[in-house]
């Protein structure tokens, strides 16, 4: 088969995340046709997660392409840049003040971005409780989508921005995440400053983070006057099972992880026992090192499909980089084979490098060490 031109290509993207809602605005703007496919049921369907930064130097640039800078600055919050590092006994040993204009980093909800996103995009474009199962058809297309429902499609273009447990993966990759030995537990606390205002105090406006080298607490601001709480350790992953617990058991979960950080000042612990509603077990999970594929004509990843690394920084940001990427690649070639092969010539060699700057740094977050926890921020829902 010929590979078609982009503006006459059928474009399906899966997951309907950062990356591919980024990518489908870019199309759009471009004049190009694009159906986005979400297994959750609606927008709403579930949390998306705590807060984020896009940076200046990936993040933002696809938002510019996207035509969206503006409104992201909007809703930002310059003042979420602020870091600072606590030891275990509650006393600030660094601290990250964030100047009047500076907007390297700042910071946004992800369900407040993914708004932002889906608002800009026509009515219709995002297929919502669409859970692909698999990708079918000829590696030069046209392509199959069957979906969980029984339902099947034919597109000439595949773009996997679904995840870390893609489903298009597989299409291009026999590789599946690993996981990294590290765990989050993640606690949430609302109305903070009347209701929890000594961990409001600690954590300031931004993030806060403690470690003692063999666990760590990972605390950050979200709009709306709450805070995220990642009691980060080396754990197994099936932690909860070998500890007779189950998800649903807070105060199960509660007493080990107090046993766990008995050293802990107080002050600190407060950040187990007052949380609001159950824990969050979110084990951290990585691609192997390098992770690459052959080409495809018809099939290609961004984001956590093609890249999972820890959460050090970089998800998100890389996400939208490469899907303003690739968008602009279909904007700009004779067929939909050229621009994956020029897209994938930047993308791939970027992430590879990245991912080895990364590899196995996940241990870095339980480090006295370090000043800084990262952002990006926290695991990705």
């Amino acid at each position: 088969m010929t590979s078609p031109e982009p503006a006459r290509a059928r474009i399906s993207v899966i997951g309907a995340g950062p990356g591919g809602l980024t990518c489908a605005r870019i199309l759009q703007q471009r004049g190009i046709a694009v159906t986005v496919y979400d297994r959750d049921s609606g927008p709403g369907a579930r949390n998306q997660g705590g807060t984020l930064d896009l940076h200046a130097d990936n993040g933002q640039i696809a938002l510019r392409e996207a035509g969206l800078l503006d409104e992201f600055f909007e809703l930002a919050r310059p003042e979420g840049q602020e870091m600072r590092k606590i030891d275990p006994a509650g006393t600030m040993t660094f601290h990250h003040v964030p100047e009047a204009d500076e907007l390297f980093k700042p910071e946004i909800d992800r369900g407040q971005l993914r708004t932002l996103l889906l608002d800009s995009l026509r009515p219709g474009t995002v297929q919502w409780g669409r859970a692909l199962d698999r990708v079918g058809g000829p590696a030069d297309g046209p392509r199959q989508l069957s979906f969980a429902d029984g339902t099947t499609i034919e597109t000439d273009l595949v773009i996997g921005a679904d995840g870390a447990s893609s489903r298009v993966r597989p299409a291009v990759s026999p590789a599946v995440p690993e996981y990294t030995g590290m765990s989050f537990v993640e606690a949430w606390f609302s109305d903070v400053e009347n209701r929890h205002p000594d961990i409001a105090e600690l954590v300031g406006s931004g993030s806060a983070g403690a470690a003692d080298g063999e666990r760590a607490l990972f605390a950050q601001r979200n709009s709306g006057d709450h805070i995220r709480v990642y009691i980060i350790r080396r754990a197994p992953v099936d932690w909860l099972a070998m500890s007779g617990l189950s998800a649903d058991d807070t105060d199960g979960i509660r007493a080990l992880l107090l046993d766990e950080y008995a050293h802990w000042s107080p002050r600190m612990r407060q950040m187990i026992t007052t949380n609001e509603g159950p824990y969050v077990d979110r084990p951290l999970f990585a691609l192997p090192v390098p992770h690459t594929w052959e080409h495809n004509p018809t099939v290609t990843l961004l984001g956590d499909a093609a890249h999972l690394m820890p959460p050090l920084g970089v998800g998100v940001n890389l996400a939208m980089l490469d899907a303003s990427e690739i968008a602009l690649a279909l904007a700009n070639a004779a067929t939909v084979d050229d621009a994956i092969r020029v897209y994938e010539k930047t993308m791939l060699p970027r992430s590879i490098e990245m991912a080895k700057a990364l590899e196995g740094a996940a241990e870095h977050l339980l480090s006295a060490d370090v000043p800084d926890f990262g952002d990006d921020n926290g695991p990705r829902s």
